[in-house]
């Protein structure tokens, strides 16, 4: 676990971290902030796809199936702990159920180039598992809302649209079928800008990120004891049942921790774009001081070396 606080990408995060609680004057553009997240949204999915271009849809199947199950699951059993035992609210409930139903396209290529450091190998097609589970989490985190909080109340094309077209499904779903359609071979042309450089950008978006993520901190007062409880239990939770989901349907280790950390991630990008129009009650505060303050941080500088225990430690009990 400690290697993995030395690792450049998550010494950058802590920079980044330790800049914005000291009220240093550190920021980074706008434009250059988005320019990083586009990149790297743009060539995950590439990555993916071509990966997936190589790949029998035999080996796809079992893993994206159990990857929907994840997607479908996750936010109902968060939503009734948030309900049961936090004594949230419906919206606020069923808000930050979706949050951690979908996923971190973050914590994904920063699990990613964890398993690289390691030498640890992985299914080349689990970018195909990010975008599985996006989607439908996102969808029954909508359906737990719709059908709890606003009944009649949602304006489903604007919802939809921000749902299929928002800017990380649709540059994760762009590259992917970029990817799947142009092949190795054809893809060689750009390897050197969104592979060569791909964790270099990693790192400065994660400096920015860690900028963004103090300035949550201070609403971890109104978060509550209990999300803080939340956004650190309930990860290593979604790991469990994301490491079961990896072994059963036949993952490597490398693909289980995927998996398991795709299932432990919370969403800070997709997420809070489509609740602000499914829930327009819920607070704002509690769901991204949650995912971007709380489980965000922690997946970073723990939890996926956790994740990566729990499936050695499975596939080692598995036989």
């Amino acid at each position: 676990m400690f290697d993995n606080l030395l690792d450049p990408v998550v010494l950058c995060f802590v920079v980044g971290l330790v800049a914005g609680l000291l009220k240093s004057d550190l920021r980074f553009p706008d434009q250059l902030y988005e320019s990083l997240s586009i990149y790297l949204l743009f060539a995950i999915g590439l990555k993916g796809g071509i990966e997936l271009s190589k790949a029998s849809p035999g080996e796809v199947f079992l893993p994206s199936l159990a990857t929907i199950a994840l997607g479908v699951i996750i936010p109902i059993l968060a939503y009734n702990l948030l309900r049961r035992l936090g004594g949230f609210g419906r919206p606020d409930a069923a808000a930050i159920a979706a949050h951690y139903g979908s996923v971190s396209a973050v914590t994904y290529a920063v699990v990613i180039a964890y398993l690289a450091r390691i030498g640890q190998s992985y299914e080349s097609f689990v970018t195909v598992l990010l975008v599985v589970l996006e989607i439908p989490a996102i969808a029954i985190g909508i359906f737990i809302a719709r059908l709890r909080t606003t009944p009649g109340g949602i304006k489903w094309g604007p919802l939809l649209h921000e749902v299929f077209l928002g800017k990380s499904i649709y540059l994760l779903v762009a590259g992917l079928l970029v990817g799947l359609l142009s092949g190795a071979e054809r893809s060689e042309a750009v390897a050197p800008l969104f592979s060569g450089l791909f964790k270099g950008a990693l790192a400065l978006f994660l400096l920015e990120m860690g900028i963004i993520t103090s300035r949550r901190m201070g609403d971890l007062r109104q978060a509550g004891p209990f999300l803080v409880i939340f956004g650190m239990a309930m990860p290593l939770f979604s790991g469990v049942l994301g490491t079961l989901a990896g072994l059963l349907s036949g993952l490597s280790l490398g693909g289980t921790t995927v998996l398991a950390t795709l299932a432990g991630s919370a969403s800070y990008i997709a997420a809070p774009a489509a609740m602000r129009i499914a829930v327009p009650k819920a607070n704002p505060t509690l769901y991204l001081a949650a995912s971007l303050g709380i489980t965000f941080p922690f997946n970073i500088l723990a939890g996926i070396p956790i994740y990566h225990a729990m499936a050695r430690f499975a596939h080692g009990f598995g036989g």
